[in-house]
C-alpha cells in the first residue's frame, strides 16, 4: 500500500525457476507490494512449481510473446498503482519506492538503465546495448514530444490504473518490442510522464534477446520503425 493506495507488481516469466522465488520475496519485503501476479508465458522448466510456493498469483499466458505476458499481467493486476518489473535478479525491489515517490507527481514512471552509476559488474549492458537503447528513446523523446528519455527497454515501469484503463485498448504488440509502444501511448495520450535511473544487475540465466549481438540490432531496427510508424499515426 502506498499513500492508501493499493500496489501491484507484475512479472513476465519465462524459464525462470533459478531466481524467481528470489526475486518475488524481494520485492514482497519492501513492505508495499499488495500483490505479486506471475505470467507463466509457457515456461519449460520449474518456473511453475517454484512460483507456486510463494503468495503470488500464477497466471498462464498461451500467446508467447513478452508483450504477451505483460499486456496479460496488465490485465489481471487489481492495484490502485501496477509496476513491471523483471524477475531474473537485473531489478532490485527496493525501487519499488523510487517508482512510488514519483507517482505522487505522475501518472507513469519510466525506470532506465542506462545511468553508468547504476550499471552493476556482469550487467548486460555493454557500450551496443547502452548507446542502441539511448539512441531509439532520444528518437522517441523527439518525434513524440516526450519527456527526457533515455532507455526504450527497461521493464521497470509503474502506471496508475486509471491511465492504465486509458491506453490499454490501443497496447497490441505481443512481442519484444511491447515497451516502446507502451512508452508512446502514454506519452501521446497526454499522460504525465517521468523517467527515472534505477539499477541495473547481472540476470540470473540467459536472456532471450540482449545476449545475442543480432538479435538485439532487428529488435533495435523494428523498435526504431515502431517509433516513426506512430509518428503519423492518429492515436
Amino acid at each position: 500500500m502506498w499513500n492508501g493506495k493499493k500496489v501491484s507488481v507484475v512479472f513476465p516469466c519465462y524459464n525462470e525457476e533459478k531466481n524467481i522465488r528470489r526475486a518475488i520475496n524481494d520485492f514482497f519485503s519492501t513492505g508495499y507490494v499488495d500483490e505479486l501476479v506471475v505470467v507463466d508465458n509457457n515456461s519449460k522448466d520449474k518456473s511453475m512449481s517454484e512460483i507456486k510456493k510463494t503468495k503470488a498469483k500464477y497466471v498462464l499466458e498461451k500467446k508467447q510473446g513478452y508483450g504477451n505476458a505483460l499486456m496479460r499481467g496488465l490485465k489481471e493486476a487489481k492495484g490502485d498503482l501496477i509496476i513491471t518489473a523483471e524477475p531474473d535478479n537485473s531489478f532490485i525491489g527496493k525501487d519499488v519506492i523510487k517508482l512510488l515517490i514519483y507517482s505522487d507527481d505522475f501518472n507513469v514512471v519510466f525506470g532506465t538503465r542506462t545511468s553508468k552509476s547504476l550499471i552493476w559488474d556482469g550487467a548486460k549492458m555493454n557500450w551496443f546495448l547502452r548507446w542502441g537503447n539511448v539512441f531509439v528513446a532520444k528518437l522517441l523523446e523527439y518525434l513524440h514530444n516526450g519527456p527526457c528519455l533515455t532507455d526504450v527497454g527497461c521493464t521497470l515501469k509503474l502506471i496508475d490504473k486509471k491511465s492504465y484503463n486509458f491506453i490499454k485498448d490501443k497496447l497490441n504488440v505481443g512481442g519484444s518490442h511491447f515497451s516502446p509502444q507502451f512508452m508512446l501511448l502514454c506519452i501521446r495520450s497526454k499522460l504525465e510522464c517521468v523517467e527515472i535511473p534505477v539499477n541495473y544487475r547481472d540476470r540470473i540465466g540467459d536472456s532471450k534477446i540482449t545476449a545475442n549481438f543480432w538479435k538485439s540490432f532487428k529488435l533495435g531496427m523494428k523498435m526504431i520503425g515502431m517509433i516513426i510508424e506512430y509518428r503519423f499515426k492518429k492515436i
